[in-house]
């Protein structure tokens, strides 16, 4: 590279000035660094939510939940979170019901989780999960969809296998 008299390279000038017409012109702007399953993701303050009830022998229950649809987000779940308020939970959308199973790695908090066939019924329930275990988690059958919710919560709400789930992407 040649240097001009005030010691900057012109092929790096040149350069920039081109990247920078290029961004300009196709409307790019400056982001910061996407999430990864090993980098936390949004914040639940800025999560939209969505309505779920659980059927229980002892009446309703309801969540607000965040939805985990795609494999970036499938991946980093509740990994990084501290606190995870009673009434919360994500619930993990995977299209099809499949044999299922999920890790602690990296999650701070013990978590219930509960498998649930494409019925709505709940297959399984892992409670009180030990928090950055990368031991293997399996349902008990195949799931549709997967509810992280806060440690202990099922048993205190009296949630069960059997129990009906109704969210959109459960069948009515």
């Amino acid at each position: 590279m040649t240097l001009n008299s005030r010691g900057v390279g012109r092929g790096l000038v040149l350069t920039a000035a081109i990247l920078g017409a290029a961004c300009v012109a196709s409307g790019c702007k400056a982001s910061g660094p996407q999430a990864t399953a090993d980098t936390p993701g949004p914040s639940p303050a800025t999560a939209t939510l969505e309505p779920l009830t659980i059927d229980t022998a002892r009446g309703p229950v309801s969540f607000q939940v965040e939805i985990a649809d795609d494999d970036a987000e499938r991946q980093r779940g509740l990994m990084y979170r501290t606190t995870l308020a009673p009434d919360r939970g994500m619930l993990f959308d995977f299209g099809q019901a499949a044999p299922r199973s999920f890790w602690m790695k990296n999650t701070f908090i013990p978590l219930d989780i509960l498998y649930i066939g494409a019925s709505g019924r709940i297959v399984s329930i892992a409670a009180m999960t030990e928090p950055f275990s990368e031991a293997p988690i399996p349902s008990l059958g195949p799931a549709l969809g997967v509810l992280e919710i806060a440690g202990g919560r099922a048993a205190e709400l009296g949630v069960e296998p059997g129990d009906r789930v109704h969210h959109r992407i459960f069948p009515r």
